[in-house]
C-alpha cells in the first residue's frame, strides 16, 4: 500500500489554490485609486490628492475610442483629506477607462473597467384562478373516486408481493442439506 505524506498533499492543494487566490483579487490599480460599478453607475475614490485652491483634482471616464483625458467625461472630485471620489452615472455598458489627476497635475492612478448591460425585466407568469374546491388532496393526492373493484384489486397484488417476499427470503435463509 502506498501511503503518500500529508504535508506534501497539503503543500500540492495550496499549490494549486494560490493561482485561484491570486486571480480573485482585483488589479491593482495605482496608488490609491480603486475603481467599482453598480449598475450604470461608475464611480472611482482615492486618497493619493491634496486639495488645492479648494479642489482636488478631476476624474475622466474614456470610452474606448477616446485618446486623451480631455475626451471623456470629466467629473471634479470631492471628498476630504482621507478619501476623494467621482461617479458618473447612466454609462453605457462597454469597456471604459478612468484617469484621475490630481489638482497639482499628478495622476493619481488609471484603471480599466467593463459596465455591463443592464438586465432585461423578464415577466413573471400571472398568478392562475384558485380552484373553487380546493386542492383535492386525500389518499395518494388522487382526485377520481375508485370503484370497490379497483381497490380490492390493489390489495390483492400487494398481498401477493408480500407473499412472495416473505417465501423467497424464508427459502434463501434455510441452509442447502445433501
Amino acid at each position: 500500500m502506498r501511503s503518500s505524506s500529508p504535508v506534501l498533499r497539503s503543500g500540492l492543494t495550496v499549490a494549486a489554490a494560490l493561482p485561484l487566490a491570486l486571480a480573485a483579487v482585483p488589479a491593482a490599480a495605482g496608488p490609491g485609486i480603486s475603481v467599482s460599478t453598480t449598475g450604470s453607475t461608475v464611480s472611482v475614490t482615492t486618497s493619493a490628492c491634496t486639495q488645492i485652491n479648494g479642489s482636488w483634482g478631476t476624474a475622466s471616464l474614456l470610452t474606448s475610442s477616446q485618446g486623451s483625458f480631455a475626451q471623456g467625461r470629466q467629473v471634479t472630485l470631492s471628498g476630504t483629506s482621507t478619501s476623494q471620489s467621482a461617479a458618473w452615472s447612466n454609462v453605457t455598458a462597454g469597456t471604459y477607462t478612468v484617469i484621475v489627476i490630481c489638482s497639482d497635475g499628478t495622476t493619481a492612478g488609471t484603471q480599466s473597467v467593463v459596465v455591463s448591460p443592464a438586465p432585461s425585466p423578464t415577466r413573471s407568469p400571472s398568478p392562475s384562478a384558485s380552484p373553487s374546491r380546493g386542492v383535492m388532496g386525500g389518499a395518494g393526492g388522487s382526485a377520481t373516486d375508485y370503484g370497490t373493484v379497483t381497490l380490492v384489486a390493489g390489495g390483492t397484488l400487494v398481498g401477493i408481493g408480500l407473499l412472495g417476499t416473505a417465501w423467497y427470503l424464508r427459502r434463501r435463509n434455510r441452509p442447502y442439506r445433501l
